[in-house]
């Protein structure tokens, strides 16, 4: 009789731990692309960057942006779906132009969306998504756009031979013209190849090119990126990344790290 009990509970606790069996740990972060995964249904993800440096130089205008507490918040609401909310805690931006130093801080802008898979939700085999976003104009002079943005972002990706796989994000947005006569559209699009380096450790390399169409100057801006991302456990990520301006309109280098943490 005892024996029976053990069994029948041991089969329990089996059939309770297959229900509970959550998909593969799939973040945000890190790197420049969009994953089109989604969470699953009632767990949350918390991504944090931790601290995010970018320099540049147009014009003879050297720009210096830090950022403290990018933070991102996923939940799963359906079995396809997910709402996000992004916001920066904490900014800063020095300008040196020609001896003329300025020093501008604050938050960010904050950033709702809603991300509905449309193929393999766990980002097996070939995943698609479409992302609808609005940002809110909340933010600092230093971090802020000042109007409201919108966008969409169609994320997919396909699995291939050796555990690689290929990403593909494209990007269109909706934003105000830096001179406030109205508003234009602006595309981004970034392709990305990830490799596993070791069964915990994955490394992602990306090229990235932008077009924005301000009536003031249409610009163009392409990045090379390179990010690594150690998964500690189940639901643990940390992360390391750069960025490389591959012509003059873009920012020179980034470097940046964060963690992510599933609930």
């Amino acid at each position: 009789m005892s024996l029976r009990l053990l069994a029948v509970i041991a089969a329990l606790g089996s059939g309770a731990a297959e229900a509970d069996e959550l998909r593969d740990f799939c973040a945000d972060r890190p790197g420049n692309g969009t994953p089109a995964c989604t969470l699953d249904p009632g767990h949350v993800m918390l991504e944090l960057g931790i601290a995010d440096w970018t320099h540049d130089r147009q014009d003879g205008v050297t720009t210096d942006t830090t950022t403290f507490g990018d933070a991102l918040l996923r939940y799963g609401v359906g079995d396809t779906t997910e709402l996000q909310l992004g916001w920066t805690a904490y900014g800063e931006v020095k300008t040196n132009d020609s001896g003329l130093r300025t020093r501008l801080s604050g938050s960010g802008d904050i950033t709702f969306a809603v991300r509905q898979n449309l193929q393999n939700p766990d980002g097996s085999g070939f995943s698609m998504a479409v992302m609808p976003f609005v940002t809110a104009p909340t933010g600092s002079a230093a971090l802020g756009a000042g109007k409201w943005t919108y966008g969409l972002i169609v994320p997919m990706s396909v699995a291939l031979p050796h555990d690689l796989s290929l990403a593909f994000t494209g990007e269109i947005d909706d934003e105000p013209d830096s001179a406030d006569t109205g508003r234009h559209a602006a595309y981004t699009g970034t392709i990305g190849l990830g490799v596993p380096l070791t069964d915990a450790i994955g490394a992602s390399l990306e090229l990235t090119a932008s077009r924005d169409l301000d009536p003031g100057a249409h610009v163009t801006q392409e990045q090379a990126a390179i990010s690594v991302a150690w998964q500690v456990d189940d639901n643990l990520q940390l992360d390391l990344g750069s960025n490389l301006g591959l012509n003059r309109a873009a920012p020179r280098e980034e470097l940046y790290a964060g963690v992510a943490r599933r609930f």
